[in-house]
């Protein structure tokens, strides 16, 4: 299993769409996918349909019966979608509560990370859905993952969202003695605004290393497919859009090849 989480300490910058669309590509590449929305916002649970406003299972059981937790417990959270390969853990919006149930718990932080530990056999990919907020529920998701996405707009206002949370994970790395392997994700790019480019320039020139060579564009079809509840490369295969992400999901596949290599190589 491999497990990536989508956060940005910004909202509004695409990681519902970005944990949609990569998800939705890897299962039509017949790998097994799991979402887990953990946003007591819930888009991406609105996203196939599940209401978290009123389901009773969801993420937030896994934090109410943490002390508890077995695969059968968490495998019936899990609701499969139409589209093969693809199941979604949804969200409630009690997930909102935590961060005050959480002062004096302990193991608040890696309640995610148990879970998939007992669904750690039924899936290849697992794409992780956050809140735009540094707390438990993102303490979690980043505890839990193997690789970071941090989607970030082109555009000046988001850049500072990005400096945070790059500060966040250098803090975390320094915590946790090891740093957590990320990737920036350029997106909402518009070639005709100067807004974009010189955003766009800034992020390659910050974070040569770790931003990602392409940029995802500015698709109104990703708001229809939404809109209609239907991953976007199923919508519409041939979008800008889509095919950007696909560029995006071959160049993380080449990244974990590469880590799997390095580690395979460091255990001779």
């Amino acid at each position: 299993m491999r497990v990536i989480t989508v956060a940005n300490q910004k909202g509004g910058v695409g990681k519902t769409t970005t944990s949609v669309s990569l998800g939705g590509i890897a299962s039509s590449l017949g790998y097994r996918v799991l979402l887990v929305d953990i946003d007591p916002h819930g888009s991406l649970s609105t996203y196939f349909r599940q209401d978290p406003d009123t389901t009773e299972l969801s993420s937030y059981t896994l934090f109410q019966e943490r002390k508890e937790l077995t695969a059968a417990g968490v495998k019936r959270l899990i609701r499969a979608t139409e589209y093969p390969n693809l199941d979604v853990l949804p969200s409630a919006t009690a997930l909102a509560t935590l961060e005050r149930q959480a002062i004096g718990q302990d193991g608040m932080g890696l309640v995610i990370a148990r879970a998939l530990g007992f669904i750690y056999d039924d899936y290849d990919f697992v794409f992780i859905d956050t809140p735009p907020l540094l707390g438990v529920l993102m303490i979690n998701a980043l505890a839990a993952c193997q690789h970071l996405v941090i989607p970030v707009q082109t555009e000046f206002l988001a850049l500072k969202g990005l400096e945070r949370m790059v500060n966040t994970l250098k803090m975390m790395g320094r915590s946790r003695k090891k740093a957590l392997e990320y990737t920036i994700l350029p997106l909402m790019y518009d070639r005709r605004t100067q807004a974009s480019v010189t955003s766009l320039r800034t992020i390659r020139n910050t974070y040569p290393q770790e931003v990602w060579p392409g940029h995802i564009p500015v698709d109104t079809k990703f708001r229809d497919a939404s809109r209609v509840g239907v991953p976007p490369h199923l919508f519409d295969e041939a979008a800008r859009g889509v095919e950007a992400y696909k560029s995006l999901f071959k160049f993380l596949m080449q990244k974990f090849s590469a880590e799997d290599a390095r580690m395979a190589a460091g255990g001779l």
